[in-house]
């Protein structure tokens, strides 16, 4: 025979599998947390120099872009992704990769040229215009030596490989991956 259930059992079992859910729960936001915190980052676009692929002009208005960290462990970035970075002086840059290590980079008459022989641009972003300031002013070659020349898609407005010279493997932090705010606006970032 059974023993009678009394309401202090039926307690127990109660409160017993609502902290078996609250440690599952935990558990699974721990892995989230530590997926998040080693494969991931996401950053606000402050800065119009990335506009139209990504917009914002400060920290409250920019598109907020999921970077993930893992494919460069595997591979090397490809040209025409967004990458993001560290600046010389520590800050979080994103800009698009145009010249790999070892080639060299010319601009003449808006047409960008790697190694002497016209770029061609995917179809999502054949319609940016790249102005040839800094060292590519006056038809100049940029090389890109062991790193790589990165042009912001708004290049009227942009610090990148034309004044900061080619960025150097060690400070790459990620590809930007996709854009999660604004609503709007949500979708992959790379061609």
């Amino acid at each position: 025979m059974n023993p009678p259930v009394t309401s202090k059992g039926a307690a127990r079992r109660v409160l017993r599998r609502v902290f078996r859910c609250l440690e599952r729960a935990f558990a699974v936001l721990g892995v989230i947390l530590v997926t998040y915190h080693l494969g991931f980052d996401l950053s606000v676009m402050a800065s119009p120099s990335m506009s139209p692929t990504l917009r914002g002009t400060g920290a409250d208005n920019g598109d907020w872009v999921l970077t993930e960290r893992i494919s460069y462990l595997f591979r090397s970035p490809r040209r025409w992704e967004v990458m993001a970075f560290r600046n010389a002086y520590g800050l979080k840059v994103m800009k698009r990769v145009i010249g790999l290590p070892g080639e060299e980079v010319t601009l003449r008459k808006g047409v960008l040229t790697i190694g002497g022989v016209p770029a061609a641009r995917p179809a999502s972003i054949a319609g940016l215009r790249y102005y040839a300031y800094g060292n590519l002013a006056a038809g100049q070659a940029a090389a890109c030596e062991g790193g790589y020349y990165v042009l912001g898609d708004d290049s009227k407005d942009s610090e990148d490989s034309r004044y900061e010279g080619p960025v150097r493997k060690e400070q790459i932090t990620g590809r930007a991956w996709v854009r999660l705010w604004p609503l709007r606006r949500v979708g992959a970032v790379n061609p």
